[in-house]
């Protein structure tokens, strides 16, 4: 049998004839969520203005809209997809120590750097500056997490760095730079440059005062050569590192650049990259330091207290990141319940799932409002004011613990909202929750942010002031608020480390609620004051009480409202 031009046009796959063609018709899912404007978030455009950053709002619309393009998310994809590989000997058998990333990763990081989110604020003499970069990279969050990762530790290399000024003096205008210049070359002959640090030894995790890192003074003054072996050192291709090391008057902080001024590479040995939980786009490493040349950053035997101003902004940076990651898991969640239908109604417009997206809408802006608090603290602290300084102090270890231990949670179930499409990894979801765990991990863990807030609250009454002060601003206007507070001061007064845990949440909730009864809308106030702080709630998202004003809250988060 011979068939004819109108036989064939009847030919389906695998012989299926003329009753065959496709099975069915993609119905019921929602469209690609990008494009759209990660900036459509009424609380940050709000604390933005409150923070005194209003002048940046346009940069940070126009960096909105760029982090929710189809480009910007397809970077983020093909950076952790392709992930970064060590080299580390040329052809010819030369130790050369490098890292290779895909070009989406130096897409992101040129942005990111060109945006402001490294160290640009330094250079930035308007108030909020600090501020304005918190918003950027609650932003530009949306897309990669990993990226993040140097951008923040160049930002909060430089109030360490100038502990030593003629350091500070040649290398703090490159790494203030908005020009992104990837490649190992002599750090002055760069346009710009990416910093890291490395504390963290095998034996030693967050006690650091046990590294084993030894530094030998040289001939010259100011110049040691280490030797030793850390453990995690991420971003390995920055540029300069700060370094902690033993030397002879104690633990103390050095400068330690890839490249030596004379053009020859410094003993960096990457011995291998770490294989992590979460981001796949950033490379984690192990150095091993071998006559390696270090410059000497502060006093001698001072190391923890010159680098610790470096931990307080990364630490505001593990803020601003969970922050970041609520926020795009949640708009990924609103989406889908939009676009997708079951037993007869959309997903968004059931009470239960309401409820839920209810619920993460009130953590995620209590997030975002917390984040942008401590910024503006930083910002006024850095220009002199001490009672800022003093809230800084206190208030960002607080937040630190907190809004970093509620992030796994929270991802958790925005991907339950997506059902079985959040739980593929075309959905992007499971990156994001293997995020998760990181930033309350990173620069200290849950225990050492609250022993830390516990040694602030002991050194310095002066931090407790500064709190009380805060939350003063709305005595009288929460019953459950006025009761949460003193009940803290009650708190306060047993100081012990088995109760730490408990009495820092104590700390943010009340911290957050405050910040929400003053600058939310009541329904928002109301209702995490009543969850939060008054016990009615339950131990999940989505278990907001009946009373509880669900269709102000969702119109006030979703982007595009409802």
């Amino acid at each position: 049998m011979t068939l004819t031009r109108a036989d064939e046009s009847q030919r389906t796959p695998y012989g299926l004839g003329a009753l065959g063609g496709a099975t069915h018709d993609v119905t019921n899912q929602p469209p690609h969520p990008a494009p759209y404007d990660a900036s459509d978030d009424v609380a940050l455009l709000e604390g933005v203005r409150r923070e005194g950053a209003g002048w940046a709002e346009e940069d940070l619309r126009r960096l909105g809209r760029l982090a929710g393009s189809e480009e910007a998310q397809e970077w983020a994809e093909q950076a952790n997809r392709h992930e970064p590989e060590l080299r580390t000997h040329d052809r010819y058998g030369h130790r050369v120590d490098e890292v290779d990333f895909h070009p989406s990763w130096h897409h992101l990081m040129r942005t990111a750097v060109a945006e402001g989110l490294a160290g640009a604020p330094w250079a930035d003499d308007r108030p909020g500056a600090h501020v304005a970069r918190t918003a950027g990279g609650l932003v530009w969050g949306h897309t990669d997490a990993g990226h993040g990762c140097p951008t923040s530790m160049t930002y909060a290399a430089i109030p360490a760095l100038r502990k030593q000024p003629e350091l500070a003096k040649i290398y703090e205008p490159l790494l203030t730079s908005r020009e992104y210049d990837p490649g190992l070359r002599v750090p002055a002959e760069k346009r710009g440059l990416l910093a890291g640090m490395g504390m963290t030894e095998k034996q030693g995790g967050s006690d650091v005062r046990t590294n084993t890192t030894a530094a030998t003074p040289t001939a010259e003054p100011g110049v040691y050569t280490l030797r030793g072996h850390k453990w995690f050192t991420s971003a390995p291709m920055c540029d300069v590192f700060l370094v902690l090391a033993q030397a002879p008057g104690g633990l103390s902080c050095f400068l330690v650049p890839r490249v030596l001024p004379d053009g020859t590479r410094n003993t960096f040995r990457i011995q291998r990259l770490k294989e992590k939980l979460g981001n796949r786009s950033n490379a984690s490493s192990e150095p091993e330091f071998d006559g390696t040349v270090a410059w000497l950053v502060g006093p001698e035997g001072q190391g923890v207290k010159t680098i610790i101003e470096m931990v307080n902004c990364t630490r505001l940076d593990c803020v601003m990141m969970s922050a970041a990651l609520m926020r795009k898991t949640l708009v990924e969640a609103g989406h889908h319940a939009r676009h997708r239908s079951a037993f007869g109604a959309r997903l968004a417009d059931q009470p239960l799932m309401r409820n839920v997206l209810a619920d993460l809408a009130l953590e995620s802006e209590a997030a975002t409002t917390l984040a942008l608090r401590l910024a503006g603290a930083a910002d006024r602290a850095v220009r002199g004011d001490s009672g800022e300084a003093a809230f800084r102090r206190i208030a960002t270890a607080v937040g630190k613990y907190w809004v970093t231990k509620r992030g796994p949670a929270f991802t958790a179930e925005a991907l339950e909202c997506l059902g079985g499409n959040g739980y593929v990894e075309d959905s992007g979801m499971p990156r994001h929750y293997r995020e998760a765990p990181l930033l309350s991990i990173w620069e200290g863990s849950g225990n050492v942010n609250a022993l830390d807030v516990l040694r602030a609250l002991g050194r310095d009454p002066a931090t407790a002031q500064a709190l009380f002060d805060e939350l003063s601003l709305t005595r009288g206007a929460d019953a459950r608020l006025d009761a949460a507070v003193a009940g803290l001061e009650d708190q306060l007064a047993e100081g012990s480390q088995v109760t730490a845990r408990r009495l820092v949440e104590r700390m943010a909730l009340t911290l957050q609620a405050s910040l929400l009864v003053r600058h939310a809308p009541a329904a928002v106030a109301d209702a995490f004051c009543a969850t939060r702080l008054g016990g009615d709630w339950g131990h999940a998202f989505g278990t907001l009480p009946a009373g509880a004003g669900l269709d102000a809250i969702l119109e006030r988060s979703l982007p595009g409202r409802e």
